[in-house]
């Protein structure tokens, strides 16, 4: 899906100012609200928009803690594993991969021992090796995709 100047001008206003009208949107960017919403439209349906919900942070929520851990699954139960990890609350992400291990998970908890807990609860999963943790201890590049967004628009209009 090829994303050009004004499709870039729409996605950084998306993300920096998520909660603006579209009409807002069309004045500031200069352009038909119409043609707006007919460039939001083909960026949804191409996949490039895949939501609009808020961001929300684990911190505030009580889940302060951020662990990333690996699973380790028994040949042939990957896909049970996947489907029993999505009924864990603490779970906010979960991933096949290449290299060690066959799943990684973004998981969060209120604190050290209730991280065991989930822990605890994954090894007892079905299918389940092992599992192997790295606790987050600060956060250096927060989730972004403006700097790709604008990378990707700057190569589109070369």
């Amino acid at each position: 899906m090829a994303v050009d100047e004004l499709d870039t001008r729409i996605l950084r206003l998306l993300l920096e100012q998520p909660r603006t009208s579209v009409r807002e949107y069309a004045r500031l960017l200069g352009i038909a609200r119409g043609t707006l919403q007919a460039r939001l439209d083909r960026l949804e349906r191409d996949g490039v928009i895949t939501g609009a919900a808020p961001s929300l942070s684990p911190a505030a929520l009580g889940h302060p803690v951020l662990a990333f851990v690996h699973i380790e699954v028994t040949q042939g139960h990957l896909d049970d594993v996947g489907d029993a990890l999505a009924a864990v609350p603490e779970i906010v992400e979960a991933f096949s991969i290449t290299g060690g291990g066959d799943l990684i998970t973004r998981v969060v908890a209120r604190d050290n021992a209730h991280l065991e807990d989930v822990i605890q609860k994954l090894i007892s999963l079905p299918g389940v090796v092992r599992t192997r943790t790295e606790v987050a201890l600060r956060e250096r590049v927060p989730h972004r995709l403006l700097p790709l967004v604008e990378s990707i628009g700057r190569a589109a209009s070369k």
